[in-house]
């Protein structure tokens, strides 16, 4: 093994006990929802933004302010609502009558880690507000562009099921979260225990400890970046996207008539990225297919868009996935 390949591995090792301390902090609050949890300390290391997406009463806001106040970060909480506005997100001009002049107030977009509370409730016009911010990491107000603090996530949440009054997400914005995440009810044990915890008339004393700082964020994220990702894995990454678009090519025409459009390039880019972080995450220096099958759902799912024959039919975009997974070569 190189010399540099062994330094690398053992700093991956010792990054672990860092990422233990925020995964028990969190866990000290958040009941279960592992995966999820361990998802978006992968989006926090490559800078990729995320969409939660779960049933009322699952936690999805208690997980992403946790996780927030475990970090010695800044932290904005934006509640979407039909009658917000676009400069309530990235800020305005104030004019001030003594300098005659228009001063800039940036709004709670400028923060380390972003939560749009239920984006969907807001129109088309206030969900784009945040696309420059996003893509370019910058809000421009007036004729000055401004750049965000780094590191800048936004965790998106949303509601599957209410319809009335919510806006669905424009797909341009909807390509621009590297993850889509679902977040599935407690099995019972654990929902035993949220019980206990409610009960429990000394569990509103719990106080979430800072557990990194951003240095230390910063420097997992060198590392993650390090991780190795050998060709025949991004070819196989490669594919799975191609077989989004053009399914009869993996000899699955069957899948044609359900997707009027598969993923993007950029879906490519998140796939290798979020695939380097689980890599990293389980202790490795280099990206095995497994990587790359473990987070494809929550990589892909989002950016299929499906015709109504799928929505007649049931067939759900992970469906799809499975049977793209299962026909494309693994290296």
């Amino acid at each position: 093994m190189p010399l540099d390949q062994a330094a690398t591995n053992s700093k991956i090792t010792a990054a672990h006990e860092t990422i233990a301390r925020l995964r028990a902090e969190v866990g000290r609050v958040v009941v279960g929802q592992q995966a999820i949890i361990d998802r978006l300390i992968v989006a926090l290391l490559i800078r990729g933004h995320v969409l939660i997406e779960g049933l009322p009463g699952l936690a999805k806001t208690l997980l992403v302010k946790t996780m927030a106040s475990s970090l010695d970060a800044s932290f904005k909480r934006i509640q979407f609502t039909p009658d917000l506005l676009p400069a309530d997100i990235t800020g305005t001009l104030i004019f001030d009558p003594a300098g005659r002049t228009f001063n800039p107030r940036l709004g709670p977009v400028f923060a380390n880690l972003v939560l749009a509370d239920e984006v969907n409730r807001a129109p088309a016009k206030v969900q784009s507000a945040l696309l420059e911010a996003m893509q370019e990491r910058q809000v421009t107000i007036g004729d000055t562009s401004y750049r965000l603090p780094e590191p800048f996530v936004v965790i998106a949440t949303q509601n599957p099921i209410e319809h009335e009054g919510t806006y669905t997400l424009p797909e341009a914005q909807v390509d621009r979260f590297v993850m889509k995440l679902r977040v599935d009810y407690p099995s019972a044990d654990e929902e035993l225990r949220i019980l206990g915890r409610y009960l429990d008339p000394t569990a509103d004393d719990i106080a979430v400890r800072r557990v990194m700082n951003l240095e230390e964020v910063e420097q997992l994220a060198q590392l993650a970046a390090s991780v190795h990702l050998d060709e025949k894995i991004s070819r196989y990454a490669v594919q799975l996207v191609n077989a989004t678009r053009r399914p009869a090519e993996f000899k699955l025409s069957s899948l044609a008539p359900y997707v009027s459009f598969g993923a993007s390039p950029r879906a490519t880019l998140a796939l290798a990225h979020v695939a380097k972080g689980h890599a990293f995450l389980h202790g490795r220096a280099f990206v095995v297919p497994e990587d790359v099958k473990a987070v494809a759902h929550d990589v892909l799912r989002h950016r299929l868009v499906l015709s109504y024959e799928a929505a007649a039919e049931g067939m759900s975009s992970d469906r799809i996935i499975d049977q793209i997974l299962n026909a494309v070569p693994v290296p």
